[in-house]
């Protein structure tokens, strides 16, 4: 009912209309046959009144100046067998000759006017008409040439009044008659059209019933023709649709052998190929997948092992020989990190696997981020690095997961403290009414465009040479990326070399809302402006020079 309403309101209609335009094949095919016909049947129909038109003019026009010119000879024949000499004898016989010929012409409209520069006579009769209010059409151009040619007609279109005030269309037809003793006479004789415009009017409409009908019977057919092509076509669209969205099963029916069923052979033969290659591929992923989590698994055993003899080893090392002491640290070094590197390959392959579940809990991440700084801080002072947090206030409490969010603020200031060259390390905490967001900067040596694209793929480093000091495995961005997409999160970067990094973590304060904006612009305020700025994300793009993400 809502929507028969909408289509009611008039306003709506060139919006429907639009809409249906870019949406239906089948509407644009027909409109389209339908209005290409309507112009055809229009300059047709237009041809043929015209011609029609001509035709029943030139018919009638024959016959008028036949008509006249007979009722001219009579009228002239009548005058010439007369012996009249008074003027009352003169003036019977022009009105025996006007009623001769109405007789001969059908028509009652006659006038009857003195030719000018005779001399004047007493027994001439004076003009007469029975034009009525049609007197004035007879123009002085006609009179002109009547008046200069005798014993020739002529014919003027002219518009005629009726006694109702209604006009019709008509033909004025003069010619020159004698009257004996009074002199030349022009006469005029007008014919009404009425019936040939009727018959006209009647054509016009017969042929406009005629056109639109046309215009329906080829719209229908169209819409019926054009139906058995986009019909399967819908089909194959609302089919690869459905293949994109991971229906992995549907298929498009095929019936016949015409060039349809042909399509719809080679579509299904594409899904069968397509399918088959996505599953080759999904098991090939879950193999790798099981593979990493397998090693992983079953290397902690004689990890552990090897972990408790290293802690045996190293808690001896002082009572070892130089060289088998630094064998000592070494070794234990290695194998936390060996540990670690095994921690973050099963996080990753819980990752991959879709089996991740979140914790979530209202959590301030001022407090995350004071408890990082703190875990951190002996590191920094021996970089030289100086930690500093900036918290203004707001609505600071989100729904996460506060390990996983404590995770990535440790990997983002580790990374922070690792290449901020011994610089302040500024770690931000703002919020909004729908988003909260932190920021690690570092003002050492910053990122090119190309490390940037790179900076969250697995086991990328920067700078390969550099020395790890907390036991990096390469996986932490890669991870800390994985940590903010799950929260419905971004996890952002600028850098610019020479200039540092910053890195920016937004996180909805609701659980599965999605964000339109950060708290936090990106690139940071403190960016001067011919800093050759590179934004890169966790999947998208922020707007450079604010906090707006569309």
């Amino acid at each position: 009912m809502p929507q028969l309403t909408y289509w009611r309101r008039p306003r709506n209609w060139p919006r429907l209309v639009r809409a249906s335009w870019r949406s239906s094949l089948q509407f644009r095919t027909v409109t389209i046959s339908v209005a290409l016909s309507g112009v055809a049947i229009l300059l047709v129909g237009v041809y043929m009144s015209a011609s029609i038109g001509n035709d029943l003019f030139q018919s009638r026009l024959s016959q008028v100046l036949l008509e006249s010119d007979r009722a001219t000879s009579a009228a002239q024949s009548l005058l010439d067998s007369s012996d009249a000499t008074d003027r009352v004898q003169v003036q019977n016989l022009l009105s025996a000759a006007r009623t001769s010929i109405s007789a001969a012409s059908s028509s009652r409209l006659v006038a009857v006017l003195r030719v000018p520069g005779q001399d004047s006579s007493t027994v001439a009769p004076l003009d007469s008409s029975t034009f009525g209010q049609s007197t004035g059409v007879i123009g002085a151009e006609l009179r002109t040439e009547v008046q200069a040619n005798i014993g020739d007609q002529f014919w003027q279109s002219v518009t005629l009044t009726g006694d109702d005030a209604t006009t019709v269309p008509g033909i004025v037809v003069g010619s020159q008659i004698t009257v004996p003793v009074a002199g030349r006479y022009e006469l005029y004789i007008a014919y009404s059209l009425k019936d040939a415009e009727e018959t006209l009017l009647f054509v016009q409409q017969t042929l406009g019933v005629a056109g639109v009908a046309l215009m329906l019977l080829i719209g229908a057919v169209t819409w019926i023709v054009v139906r058995f092509v986009v019909t399967p076509l819908r089909v194959a669209a609302e089919t690869s649709q459905k293949l994109a969205s991971g229906d992995l099963e549907v298929r498009i029916p095929e019936k016949g052998e015409d060039v349809i069923a042909t399509l719809a052979r080679s579509f299904n033969g594409m899904a069968d190929s397509l399918q088959s290659q996505i599953r080759a591929l999904a098991d090939l992923s879950e193999v790798q997948q099981r593979f990493v989590s397998d090693v992983s698994h079953e290397l902690r055993t004689p990890l552990t092992t090897i972990r408790l003899a290293g802690d045996v080893l190293y808690d001896q090392r002082a009572s070892f020989a130089p060289a088998t002491g630094r064998t000592a640290e070494l070794l234990h070094t290695q194998v936390e990190r060996f540990e670690l590197l095994l921690s973050d390959l099963l996080e990753i392959s819980r990752y991959d696997a879709g089996s991740v579940e979140l914790e979530s809990e209202p959590t301030n991440l001022v407090y995350l981020a004071e408890d990082a700084i703190d875990s951190l801080r002996s590191l920094a002072e021996s970089k030289g690095s100086d930690l500093r947090l900036v918290a203004p206030g707001g609505y600071l409490n989100a729904d996460v997961d506060p390990r996983r969010i404590r995770r990535v603020l440790h990997n983002l200031i580790g990374n922070a403290i690792e290449h901020g060259e011994g610089k302040t390390v500024v770690v931000s905490v703002d919020s909004d009414a729908n988003a909260v967001a932190l920021a690690v900067r570092d003002y050492g040596l910053g990122m090119s465009q190309a490390e940037v694209a790179h900076v969250f793929d697995r086991f990328w480093r920067a700078d390969p040479s550099r020395q790890r000091t907390i036991g990096g495995t390469g996986l932490g961005l890669a991870i800390s990326r994985e940590d903010a997409s799950v929260h419905n999160g971004w996890l952002q970067v600028w850098s610019s070399p020479g200039e540092g990094s910053c890195f920016r973590l937004t996180l909805p304060r609701v659980a599965g809302a999605v964000l339109q904006a950060s708290p936090i612009p990106l690139p940071p305020a403190d960016a001067t402006a011919d800093a050759t700025a590179v934004l890169g994300d966790a999947g998208q793009m922020p707007v450079p020079g604010g906090g707006r993400h569309d």
